[in-house]
């Protein structure tokens, strides 16, 4: 529970050994605009390198990498979300330009997890630290008595 949430440990998952066609369901958002308040304006932004990275290290892994303009967490970025259909999303800042291999680690593992979250325990460190949030589905919402 070292971020404030359940570990999760008592859910089955697998590791990241999974197929390319499950990965194919979990995309990485990266802030294309994203630098840190002590990087300069110049082009290319760090966080174009960061999604340029990631594009990289996602070669062969079946995770898809897409970028967007702003992520809107300006006061942590660099910044990406991991995004997976039909279960809860995750939004990670802290980021260096060279972090696309955990954010692909990452992606596999999620791709993986048979509950639809995010292994805490294996994830790479900087996935650990800069957890920003974790988005439910509309599903898993509940009405407020």
């Amino acid at each position: 529970m070292a971020d404030g949430l359940p570990d999760r440990a008592d859910f089955p998952s697998t590791d990241a050994s999974g197929d390319a066609g499950r990965n194919s369901s979990v995309t990485v958002v990266v802030c294309s605009s994203c630098r840190r308040s002590t990087d300069p304006e110049n082009l290319p932004r760090p966080g174009a390198l960061l999604a340029e990275n990631t594009a990289r290290a996602a070669n062969g892994a079946g995770v898809r990498v897409r970028q967007v303009a702003c992520l809107g967490n300006c006061k942590r970025g660099l910044s990406a979300a991991i995004l997976r259909e039909g279960a809860w999303s995750y939004v990670f800042g802290e980021l260096e330009p060279d972090s696309g291999p955990d954010l692909i680690a990452g992606a596999e593992l999620f791709a993986n997890s048979s509950d639809g979250f995010m292994p805490f325990r294996q994830r790479p460190q900087s996935l650990k630290r800069g957890l920003i949030a974790r988005i439910p589905t509309t599903d898993s919402l509940k009405e407020v008595p």
